[in-house]
């Protein structure tokens, strides 16, 4: 699941809209208020996402419960 909290500031940030990169990404604003709400996008809109902000660093917007649960799942493999 997404960090919707931060995409929506890197969007704010971007001096861009929802709507915009909704209409980039070729949804409907419906579409993509229902996947920031659900916080479930597919990777190639993902990669798109990324690419189109200028998204840096990708993983704490993107994956932020996958890289917990690695760091969690190596610590407790190394205890």
């Amino acid at each position: 699941m997404i960090n919707s909290k931060l995409l929506s500031e890197i969007i704010f940030k971007r001096d861009l809209s929802q709507r915009k990169v909704a209409h980039h990404l070729g949804m409907t604003e419906k579409t993509f208020y229902s996947k920031m709400k659900k916080g479930i996008f597919d990777s190639d809109e993902i990669e798109e996402m990324i690419s189109f902000l200028e998204i840096k660093e990708p993983m704490p917007v993107f994956f932020p419960n996958s890289v917990t649960q690695q760091v969690t799942n190596s610590e407790e493999i190394f205890s």
